[in-house]
């Protein structure tokens, strides 16, 4: 996971998405961001380990404390409720690493970020097994797409 965010990050960093509009890139650990936090953000990489068919316990940990402070609604079926609130169409990406199985972990996530209507600016990354060059550049490109987003 380290590693991946490392990549992210360097991508996000990139001198040629940077050139011209500045995006600031924050990391903050998922048992540290606060709904201040995604409040004050125009757009979210959320990166986690698939565990037992779920996302992280940090992760989840994250949405719990966050969700209805930053708007997030359901309606009365548990389904995701119109609006999405303050943060409703900002870009988002994701990525996942596992060892067997990444299906729960994601539509776990993409549930959450559906309820909440943030938009999703790059596709899925899953890295089942070790990290190997390819899951690298695909982390790269993650970081770099999503940091383009919020310089137009």
């Amino acid at each position: 996971m380290q590693t991946l965010l490392a990549q992210v990050v360097a991508g996000a960093n990139d001198e040629d998405v940077q050139a011209g509009t500045a995006v600031e890139v924050v990391v903050r650990p998922a048992l540290d961001a606060t709904a201040d936090d995604v409040l004050g953000a125009d757009g979210y990489v959320l990166g986690t380990t698939a565990n037992f068919g779920y996302m992280s316990g940090a992760l989840k940990h994250f949405f719990d404390s966050t969700f209805l402070a930053v708007g997030g609604a359901l309606d009365p079926t548990g389904a995701p409720a119109d609006g999405g609130g303050e943060t409703a169409g900002r870009p988002y990406g994701l990525w996942l690493h596992g060892r067997y199985d990444l299906t729960g972990a994601e539509r776990s996530v993409q549930s959450i970020v559906g309820a909440l209507d943030w938009r999703q600016g790059y596709d899925v990354l899953g890295v089942l097994g070790p990290v190997d060059d390819a899951a690298l550049e695909a982390a790269y490109a993650l970081g770099a797409t999503i940091a383009a987003l919020l310089t137009d």
